[in-house]
């Protein structure tokens, strides 16, 4: 009876689709937040005959039954999410392609669209880090540094970085570092909205030049871009799914029962 082995792959793909949409779901209202999507393929096919065509004449077509389905994928769509003005200073908000890139403690670069940054207090002189204290790097891979006599700290949509001096003066630390991906849907992502480079995304592409394609706007956030009505309904979708192929399995155990009542 192969109807009851392919309802149970059906049931354990919207399982796990029903994991995935909950995630995002869950992930509503973090900050950069990527929606996921789950894809499907079908499975193994047993072909019961063959075509068989001969001068035009014979059986046009194949018999084949299939085994059911199978998770594929989990992609991730990077649209940009829209910008929510917060008003601080350290908070930036991406529109365009690019990732912010910070480095952890053991100096792994990692990338994020998170950009609700934070000054670390070293002595006289501030950091910018993220949450987790990840170093925040300029154009040239060096950690940003504020300096004690420093003040009306200020990014333009280009990244570039001025202060004010003890003097009064305007003074350009230096320039955000945004990078992008050929396949960014390669990354891994490693939590805490971060993503890590692998072969399938490629290395990174550092955005550079006056016309770089992502703009950064100081005082906002971007918000996660996960539509919670498109999810809902992606969630009614995959429980009546599931719920088809449970009902499948008990149409297959009533057909076997009623096999096996026959009598001469």
């Amino acid at each position: 009876m192969r109807a009851m082995w392919t309802a149970a792959s059906g049931m354990k793909a919207q399982q796990l689709n029903i994991d995935t949409i909950s995630n995002n779901l869950a992930n509503v209202n973090t900050t950069g937040y990527k929606k996921q999507r789950l894809e499907f393929k079908d499975l193994l096919y047993e072909t019961v005959r063959k075509t068989n065509l001969n001068n035009g004449q014979g059986t046009p077509v194949n018999l084949q039954i299939g085994h059911g389905v199978m998770p594929a994928a989990t992609s991730r769509v990077f649209q940009n999410g829209n910008l929510e003005r917060t008003e601080n200073a350290t908070d930036f908000g991406l529109d365009g392609s690019g990732f912010f890139v910070v480095q952890s403690p053991s100096g792994e670069m990692l990338y994020t669209r998170d950009g609700s940054f934070k000054f670390s207090i070293n002595g006289d002189t501030r950091k910018l880090v993220t949450s987790e204290g990840y170093s925040v790097l300029s154009q040239n891979n060096q950690e940003i540094i504020i300096g004690a006599n420093h003040k009306d700290f200020t990014v333009d949509e280009d990244g570039y970085i001025t202060v004010t001096n003890q003097n009064g003066e305007i003074e350009t630390l230096g320039r955000i570092k945004l990078s992008q991906f050929i396949n960014p849907e390669g990354l891994e992502a490693v939590g805490k909205n971060l993503f890590k480079v692998t072969p399938a995304s490629g290395e990174e592409i550092p955005l550079g030049g006056q016309g770089r394609n992502t703009k950064i706007y100081q005082g906002f956030l971007e918000t996660s871009n996960v539509q919670i009505v498109d999810e809902m309904i992606k969630m009614i979708t995959a429980q009546r799914a599931y719920e088809i192929n449970s009902k499948t399995i008990q149409t297959a155990d009533d057909m076997m029962q009623i096999a096996n009542n026959l009598r001469r």
